[in-house]
């Protein structure tokens, strides 16, 4: 299966699914891109040119907390974790997106 272009997902999904990844645990860029790679099972690969755009604008909106530390390859690295202003953004996002994907399965549903 090939990966998703940045236009093939919805406006704000791309922070929803950084704010979930980092739900699991302080992480660095490249960590986030490839939990997100692993978990969606290859479908899903974010380019840094979209990922640290999105990781510097929810840490101007107090949604991620970053410091500095040393990744497994011994390289410094910005590691992020989500605030409790981000808790909160993750839950309502979350909310979101379960209506939005009922409606298109009930569009997808209807009979033809």
């Amino acid at each position: 299966m090939t990966s998703l272009e940045k236009a093939d997902l919805l406006q704000g999904t791309l922070d929803l699914l950084i704010l979930k990844v980092v739900a699991l645990g302080p992480v660095h860029g490249y960590g986030i891109s490839q939990r997100i790679r692993q978990i969606s099972q290859d479908v899903l690969q974010v380019q840094q040119g979209s990922l640290y755009p999105a990781l510097h604008r929810l840490e101007k909106r107090g949604w991620l907390l970053a410091d500095w530390g040393e990744s497994d390859s011994g390289r410094e690295a910005k590691f992020y974790c989500l605030s409790a202003r981000g808790r909160k953004q993750l839950a309502a996002e979350e909310q979101t997106w379960a209506r939005l994907s009922n409606a298109v399965a009930l569009i997808l549903q209807t009979a033809e």
